[in-house]
């Protein structure tokens, strides 16, 4: 006899309200508006009476990280011990409809990286995993006092069972690339289905020109950064001298 086929699952429709995010030296911030929609199999809603929840995880472009510990020695603060990371992301911005530790179990989190705690950083070293657990948390909170860490329960909106929506805060110090925002249908502990749009956040105007120049044209940006540093600070001497 042949094998039943399994169960069709519902499909995610989502959508971003900005597909590019441009970063002039006035940027202050920008609000990303993620929607969608929840397609089930004949187009009827399940019935029975398990919520449907809805995760949304926006990632930045990873990035080799170094965290130092500071050591209070002799009523001083200097570095000690530290730890690097290969690939920690850049920017970490999570909101679900409920707290995520109530949605799915750790194993589940780890898998798909569900929470500030749960995010796979990758040490550079074979440290003693209490040691990477308190670098990890140090890294964290480093973050999240800058907003390039977060996670918001409670924060999506879904209508009916079908329609949601969800608001990410990007902060005015987010770095540039293409980010991926990921959205998780959850019910009854389990993720059903997952879909990722990508955002490009890049820089515009002079400050677009000055970074590309910097990578198309090393060496002569910096003897051209160096220059002007000479110019400026003969200006500033001869000023000074005349008033």
């Amino acid at each position: 006899m042949g094998q039943a086929k399994p169960a069709p699952k519902p499909v995610l429709v989502p959508d971003v309200s900005q597909r590019q995010i441009e970063i002039a030296y006035s940027f202050t911030g920008a609000e990303l508006l993620l929607f969608g929609a929840i397609l089930y199999p004949g187009g009827r809603l399940p019935d029975d009476d398990k919520p449907t929840d809805i995760v949304v995880v926006v990632k930045g472009p990873t990035q080799s990280i170094l965290v130092r510990e500071k050591e209070q020695v002799a009523g001083i603060w200097v570095n000690a011990a530290r730890l690097r990371y290969r690939s920690a992301p850049s920017f970490y911005g999570m909101v679900s409809s409920r707290p995520i530790d109530q949605l799915v179990d750790e194993r589940t989190r780890a898998i798909y990286e569900l929470g500030l705690r749960s995010l796979q950083l990758s040490p550079a070293s074979n440290a003693p995993s209490d040691e990477q657990d308190r670098f990890a948390r140090g890294l964290s909170d480093l973050k999240a006092r800058t907003g390039l860490y977060y996670q918001k329960p409670n924060a999506v909106e879904i209508t009916d069972g079908v329609l949601y929506r969800a608001r990410v805060d990007i902060p005015a110090r987010v770095p540039v690339g293409r980010f991926t925002a990921e959205t998780f249908l959850i019910r009854d502990g389990h993720v059903l289905a997952v879909a990722t749009k990508e955002i490009e956040i890049r820089k515009s105007g002079f400050e677009r020109f000055v970074a590309r120049s910097a990578q198309r044209w090393s060496i002569t940006y910096g003897l051209v950064t160096v220059a002007l540093s000479v110019l400026f600070g003969w200006a500033a001497g001869y000023i000074a001298r005349r008033f």
